[in-house]
């Protein structure tokens, strides 16, 4: 691959990543720290099963947060290389919904079903980074786009996620 070619790539790559190389280090060590605690004292994070229905919420909430993740990045996938701002989808509800989708509902439900409450540890961490690392992503959304980001900062139904 040729230095422009690698370039190319390089920018592209980090068109798509956006801040999740960031948020993703930032989280790490809780997730290493919660895992290994987790393990050492199983019984001191146990949800006490979890009981039947919160087992079937816990999958629900998993299944949409996954479902949530997927069209995110298909949506990435599909716009970002053609220079596109998204403001369909879940874009439409949340600025962030990969990485919110994942933070808020894939990690903590994946959690209780696995019988621990350390997912909601490592969820509000990564939505900690979330909301670190997001305002640098928005201000080069904001320049790259515009007017067009102005609107659709208005216009998203939860500007806080």
């Amino acid at each position: 691959m040729s230095v422009a070619n690698r370039r190319t790539f390089g920018g592209e790559l980090k068109n798509l990543v956006g801040s999740g190389d960031r948020i993703f280090l930032f989280t790490a060590p809780f997730l290493v720290v919660a895992v290994a605690l987790n393990v050492a004292f199983p019984s001191f994070f146990a949800v006490g099963g979890p009981q039947a229905p919160l087992q079937v919420a816990a999958a629900i909430v998993l299944v949409a947060g996954v479902a949530v993740w997927a069209w995110s990045v298909a949506l990435i996938l599909t716009r970002v290389p053609r220079g596109e701002l998204i403001t369909t989808g879940p874009y439409a509800v949340v600025r962030h919904p990969l990485y919110t989708a994942v933070a808020l509902l894939v990690i903590p439900s994946a959690g209780l079903l696995l019988n621990s409450w350390a997912g909601f540890v490592i969820g509000i961490a990564m939505y900690a980074a979330v909301r670190l690392y997001a305002s640098r992503e928005e201000r080069e959304l904001a320049v790259r786009f515009g007017r067009a980001w102005d609107e659709y900062s208005r216009n998203v139904l939860l500007p806080w996620l």
